[in-house]
């Protein structure tokens, strides 16, 4: 399976949205959980945070395509979105060593 490679600005809005402290920790919290992810009210629990603030956060990773959402009865649950990390990852790396022969 060939990764797709993103475009430099989505890697830019992605690269933006992890350079905050808590939205990289619960990026990384949510990519260890896996793709159960963890409820809204959770992930505020977990970060003692208001809801209204992990509501600000979400929403920004969200919006750069590292999340995402869905409804279980009442909760949203969020988890990462494996696809764009992938794609992120091989955009990072799209050129690695190519100057040098090739070997890293």
């Amino acid at each position: 399976m060939k990764i797709k490679i993103m475009q430099t600005k989505d890697a830019v809005s992605s690269l933006f949205a992890l350079a905050h402290e808590t939205r990289l920790d619960i990026f990384k919290l949510l990519v260890r959980k896996g793709s159960a992810g963890m409820a809204a009210g959770e992930l505020s629990d977990h970060f003692s945070m208001p809801p209204p603030t992990m509501s600000f956060h979400l929403k920004e990773l969200s919006n750069a395509g590292l999340i995402a959402s869905r409804r279980e009865s009442r909760s949203i649950i969020y988890a990462a979105n494996y696809g764009h990390m992938q794609e992120l990852l091989g955009f990072l790396t799209e050129n690695c060593c190519v100057d040098n022969g090739g070997k890293c």
